[in-house]
């Protein structure tokens, strides 16, 4: 294979045999094409496309170059979750000891903030001693004892996906549909998955903005997953205001157990677990139709089994024996909460969703520069859904910061992230559409 004969086929638009895909990757991941190659080549896909068949090849070929896990003698089936990236999104916390509690296992490979989105890491990291790196042995003793397991990409998973990752972040080239399909598939597929749900967010907080590009996301890794063995489907969710009533580290983990303590039903986050929960669970065959595969969900969280599952995974990854009980304790909390009053009466009519993860980040609650520490108590929680109403000096939200200089600024920060409008507003739904 000549990596600049790859290269030239693809800018002119031409197919690429599976072989050639292989072996360039496997140059890749060997350090054996240069830097260069590398960003010529995303470029030309950017450019050119892949057709399913030469991206089911990529992403196999990134997949195949590290650690692919199996499960023979496990005795469930292996399920998981991915999301776009929102703000307030804290699905993942909610839902993988759901479907755990309900027989699924989910070994859920996760990653950190990324632009104004945050981070399921990030926000574990806000609990005491929770290790996001254990080693694969470890890993798989989790699954398999516990039900799930929410861990970061080793460098022993899918390592020529962290490579040219990091080449298409400085050369333009992050929003290529088969390479961000390759790059999050190649990641799922090494955990050794057999279903697997995609959330797919459009809207004014998500990368993908429009409904034709989150629908052509969507298809793409549907179709590609399904090529490579995995069931399937995908959801494409808003992301027109923040998910949950709170956007941070700490404030969503907090959010996250005061949901499965069963405090959050009926709220917009609490509908898209569920919806993502019967998916997983008719995927890996645990429910014969969705309406079931809900009413087994809300029975394992009203029963506090998913509660108590979420406790042994923290505890099994190194965190507090006593955290399902004891959270409260246990979470950092911010030296300075300061309401946003409303300037005037009236209804919340829409968010600039993406300035208010912009706005997260410059409370601390995010990176500016790769290796920037998180300041995990830090962001915004009791924010009102689009709808919701509001009195004249009332709290919009509440702002979590360092000191009262940062806490001030964030407050002018949301004041502009928000429209009150006179006459009341309908949400938009939470699920648009399902893609299978």
């Amino acid at each position: 294979m000549i990596p600049q004969e790859v290269i030239r086929a693809k800018r002119n638009g031409e197919t690429l045999p599976p072989d050639a895909i292989y072996e360039f990757v496997s140059a890749l991941s060997r350090n054996a094409i240069s830097e260069g190659q590398v960003a010529a080549f995303a470029m030309a896909v950017w450019f050119s496309g892949m057709s399913a068949e030469e991206t089911v090849a990529l992403t196999l070929a990134m997949r195949d170059s590290g650690d692919v896990l199996s499960w023979p003698d496990l005795d469930r089936p292996v399920g998981d979750k991915h999301s776009t990236g929102g703000v307030g999104d804290n699905v993942s916390l909610m839902l993988a000891p759901i479907v755990a509690a309900c027989g699924l296992a989910v070994p859920m490979i996760s990653g950190r903030g990324l632009g104004h989105t945050g981070g399921t890491l990030d926000k574990l990291e806000s609990i005491p001693g929770y290790d996001i790196f254990p080693s694969k042995q470890r890993f798989s003793e989790i699954v398999r004892d516990v039900g799930c397991a929410i861990i970061g990409q080793t460098g022993e998973i899918a390592p020529a996906d962290k490579r040219l990752y990091a080449i298409r972040d400085v050369t333009a080239t992050v929003d290529s549909v088969p390479l961000i399909t390759g790059s999050i598939l190649s990641k799922k597929l090494a955990a050794g998955l057999q279903s697997l749900v995609m959330d797919v967010k459009t809207g004014n907080g998500a990368f993908m903005q429009t409904m034709e590009e989150a629908e052509t996301l969507a298809r793409s890794i549907v179709d590609v997953a399904n090529g490579a063995g995995v069931k399937t489907t995908a959801l494409i969710t808003d992301m027109n205001e923040p998910l949950a009533d709170c956007a941070g580290n700490a404030v969503e983990v907090a959010h996250a157990m005061e949901f499965l303590e069963g405090g959050k039903s009926g709220t917009r986050s609490y509908r898209a677990v569920m919806a993502f929960a019967a998916d997983m669970l008719v995927n890996a065959g645990l429910a014969a139709d969705l309406a079931e595969a809900e009413q087994r969900a809300s029975e394992a969280l009203s029963s506090g089994r998913a509660l108590e599952v979420f406790g042994r995974m923290v505890h099994a990854q190194g965190g507090p024996a006593d955290f399902a009980s004891s959270w409260r304790a246990h979470l950092p909390k911010a030296l300075v909460v300061k309401p946003v009053a409303a300037p005037k009466s009236g209804f919340v009519a829409g968010y600039k969703t993406r300035d208010i993860g912009l706005a997260v980040i410059g409370l601390g609650g995010g990176r500016l520069r790769p290796e920037d520490a998180v300041d995990h108590r830090t962001g915004f929680t009791g924010i009102i859904p689009v709808g919701g109403s509001v009195s004249a000096g009332e709290p919009l939200a509440f702002v979590h910061a360092a000191d009262d200089a940062a806490a001030t600024a964030a407050a002018a920060a949301y004041l502009d992230c928000v429209t009150i409008s006179d006459e009341p507003t309908t949400a938009l739904p939470v699920v648009f559409k399902r893609i299978s």
